[in-house]
């Protein structure tokens, strides 16, 4: 059965109408202030506000899925959802995505023109047959960044969020607004909104738990990431057992301005790239982002025994014309002769890890990275690689 979710549908049929013939002249503004002032955004401020602010819900499940002694939890970026019908041919039949309980997915999008005009997670989830909830967290004012700008057609909607889906009932949703790193409408990358978390209790017959998908945001400072995880915690009450998972963007960088991250960069280079790349891309958490996981110990939680530590997540290709692209908007071209000479021994490839799982009063097992969804693909299905772990009742 489906969540009655006309209210939900009501809203989004009048985004699609009164946001579009503004565009235009929202996009001309350069910064959240002038947009807050500028009257084609004043005339429809409370309904993108409404917008985002209401999560979407739906339960697609057709029969009770049983006890089980345990259980299984994927957290993915599924990069926007642009290679759909790949991402769901793999739910339906590789290996380990096809015995996963509950997913925490990442950068879904809702009515964009690069991933088709779907609803990303509603339709995963009809097609599962299980229960969802998306998180609207942008309104994106364009077709997004670098080679997106390139696709057919307009979006209707424009939503991006993250969502979680589940075999088993969803219940007391909860949407966690995180303050934006950087003014997302002075990017090229215009967008209205800032990151959301979304959190859910899961209903498992023997096991009920709350569930998080966290997407803390790139564009950020060390020290913001960590004060978006400490949104997340503060919101959790204690009592449940809590799974976090999702893209966390743990690159050990400032990346909240360009010339912070070129610093960086040149920090990184005189530490020795095989050293920066061997202790701190694949190890985070020991120093550059050490903030970040002290804050999830000081609240109860564990990462060590729910992660494959120091294996990669997502692997930067500076040929990729994707990932290219996609620095392209923010940092000079320039700098791309520096990162090709300072990769030079690893074919220009950067692995680093930014996916994590976080557990509270859970006894968790087998954590596996699955890179075969990417790796050795001509269309890779995401530019980051599923993560997973089992709960043991």
């Amino acid at each position: 059965m489906r969540v009655d979710d006309t209210p939900q549908e009501q809203l989004y049929a009048a985004l699609a109408r009164e946001v579009a013939p503004r565009l235009e002249a929202l996009a001309q503004c350069r910064s959240t202030a002038e947009m807050d002032v500028h009257p084609a955004y004043r005339a429809i401020a409370p309904l993108v506000a409404r917008s985002l602010a209401t999560p979407h819900i739906a339960d697609f499940r057709r029969e009770e899925a049983p006890a089980r002694p345990r259980y299984r939890v994927l957290a993915w970026n599924i990069e926007r959802g642009t290679q759909f019908e790949a991402q769901l041919q793999a739910f339906r039949s590789h290996p380990y995505l096809r015995t996963c309980d509950v997913l925490l997915i990442t950068e879904a999008d809702a009515g964009m023109a690069r991933s088709g005009n779907r609803m990303v997670a509603e339709a995963l989830a009809r097609e599962l047959a299980m229960a969802q909830v998306f998180a609207p967290c942008y309104i994106a004012l364009g077709k997004g960044s670098g080679v997106e700008r390139q696709v057919a057609g307009d979006n209707t909607l424009g939503l991006h969020g993250n969502a979680i889906l589940s075999r088993y009932p969803i219940r007391d949703i909860r949407v966690i607004p995180l303050d934006n790193g950087v003014d997302k409408v002075a990017h090229r990358e215009k967008r209205l909104g800032r990151q959301a978390a979304v959190a859910a209790r899961i209903d498992f017959p023997n096991l009920p738990l709350y569930a998080v998908s966290v997407h803390l945001d790139a564009q950020s400072t060390q020290r913001h990431r960590r004060e978006q995880m400490g949104c997340v915690l503060d919101t959790l009450a204690p009592g449940l057992p809590v799974i976090l998972g999702g893209d966390w963007n743990t690159s050990t960088y400032d990346s909240s301005h360009a010339f912070r991250a070129i610093l960086g960069f040149w920090l990184r280079v005189l530490m020795g790239v095989d050293h920066v790349i061997r202790n701190h891309y694949l190890h985070p958490e020991r120093l550059f982002e050490r903030g970040l996981f002290q804050l999830l110990n000081d609240h109860g939680f564990e990462y060590d025994r729910s992660n494959r530590m120091g294996e990669h997540t997502i692997c930067y290709d500076v040929c990729d014309p994707r990932a290219a692209g996609s620095l392209r908007e923010w940092v000079p071209q320039w700098c791309f002769a520096f990162i090709h000479w300072a990769l030079r021994n690893h074919q220009g490839r950067c692995p680093m890890k930014l996916d994590w799982f976080a557990t509270r009063g859970l006894k968790v097992e087998r954590p596996v990275v699955i890179h075969d969804l990417r790796e050795g693909r001509a269309a890779p299905m995401s530019d980051h690689d599923a993560i997973g772990v089992d709960i043991v009742v």
